[in-house]
């Protein structure tokens, strides 16, 4: 079974996070792969190990995203495909369309994906790029069973349970709670740094110089709210609620 993960590089949300010019200063940002991939990794490599196959993880982005691609190597994928994001459009189109160029020139069963980035948390790349190839896909899996030329998966609903039965190829978002991804292991990592990887550039995909702007734009980019200290209501439980009320309608201006 061939399986392609599909990984981003994504900033640490657990640092502090610093904007210039209404972007993510990068100058002293930790990037980490996105949570949500390693689910799709573990997945992957759990499944060839169950079934044998290919694992490939792919990811598009600068040459940073290197440092993703090798951590998926560590953690048991086979093979690393870089796209080069220099020249594409920054948005989530552009994106699948780049990264469903270069699946169309590999041979796969199954394509994983994280449910969304925790950076921009669009949900929107992997499902682009299924609607690009004319997979059937099911997002924000929780279980996934392969058997037989079809995956059976589940996932939560709000509160409830979805089960879908699926032919392959086919194309899985992973959600917290299908596995726990494992840590890449100091062999696994040594490996990683010597194992070498297929990169493309946007004239490889035909995709230089077509002149189409990004589908999206970033209007604005903030950071929330500092929190405010907490209030002590003083008085009995009347006191109190009227208190309550008042902050409420002319501080928050909850009601």
């Amino acid at each position: 079974m061939n399986i392609a993960v599909l990984l981003k590089q994504t900033f640490d949300t657990e640092e502090k996070i610093v904007l210039s010019d209404g972007k993510v200063a990068e100058e002293g940002v930790k990037f980490v792969v996105n949570p949500y991939d390693e689910y799709a990794i573990e997945e992957a490599i759990r499944l060839k190990e169950a079934h044998g196959g290919l694992v490939t993880a792919l990811s598009l982005g600068p040459a940073r995203a290197a440092e993703a691609l090798r951590t998926a190597l560590a953690m048991g994928a086979d093979e690393a495909i870089w796209i080069d994001d220099a020249g594409i459009p920054q948005d989530e189109f552009e994106a699948a369309e780049a990264i469903a160029a270069v699946l169309r020139q590999q041979s796969f069963d199954l394509v994983l994906g994280g449910s969304f980035s925790v950076d921009t948390g669009g949900a929107q790349v992997a499902v682009r790029v299924a609607a690009a190839l004319g997979l059937p896909h099911v997002t924000s899996i929780t279980k996934l069973t392969v058997g037989g030329g079809t995956a059976s998966v589940e996932r939560d609903a709000e509160g409830d349970l979805e089960r879908f039965d699926v032919a392959l190829p086919a194309l899985f978002t992973a959600q917290q709670g299908l596995n726990e991804p494992r840590y890449p292991s100091l062999p696994g990592i040594m490996k990683a740094k010597k194992k070498p990887f297929k990169s493309f550039a946007a004239e490889d995909l035909g995709l230089a110089g077509d002149g189409d702007p990004a589908k999206t734009e970033r209007v604005s980019l903030s950071l929330p709210q500092g929190r405010q200290a907490g209030q002590l209501l003083q008085g009995n439980l009347q006191e109190q609620a009227e208190t309550l009320v008042g902050l409420l309608r002319a501080g928050s201006k909850a009601i």
